[in-house]
């Protein structure tokens, strides 16, 4: 059988820059590999269909993501995970399941993710966002910690994962 694949799992609030610095660093795994998968929250949203913003219905869109990409890294196909997955109950299930699991968490300060407010989530006064009136289960056990409030470029930030996570690559 062919070698599995690795599960990167780049969380963290809306805003705090998962999609951009995972994007960045599927497209550098890319390069080095043809069996690369990205999967963002909202595109893996548009695949599995919305089912609520309640926190089973969070749950089981995760579990059932995550259920996924275990299979497609058992396959040998890396997979670029960016989504909140918020609850420590779904990082410890992919610890415990997924063989090859790199977990990366993107931490910003609450003023930085205030001023970003891409999607306008912060300053709506929206119910149901992540890290306001919904739990946010911050990461305890992240591989890789990425403060992201601007003090370095995502290249920057992707380098120094590239030379941890893929140590074995870049130097084999």
């Amino acid at each position: 059988m062919s070698e599995k694949g690795t599960v990167y799992f780049f969380t963290g609030l809306a805003g705090a820059g998962k999609t951009t610095i995972g994007g960045l660093f599927h497209r550098r795994l890319r390069a080095r590999k043809p069996n690369v998968f990205l999967a963002d929250g909202d595109q893996v949203r548009s695949i599995f269909g919305r089912s609520g913003y309640s926190t089973e219905a969070r749950m089981d869109a995760a579990r059932r993501g995550f259920r996924l990409w275990r299979e497609l890294a058992e396959q040998g196909i890396d997979v670029v995970v960016c989504s909140i997955a918020m609850y420590d109950e779904i990082r410890a299930w992919n610890r415990e399941n997924i063989e090859n699991y790199k977990e990366i968490y993107i931490k910003v300060t609450r003023e930085t993710l205030y001023k970003r407010d891409q999607k306008g989530l912060y300053s709506s006064g929206r119910t149901e966002v992540v890290g306001v009136d919904l739990p946010f289960d911050e990461p305890q056990n992240a591989d890789f910690i990425v403060h992201n409030d601007g003090a370095d470029t995502p290249e920057e930030i992707v380098g120094r994962l590239e030379r941890a996570l893929l140590k074995e690559t870049v130097e084999g």
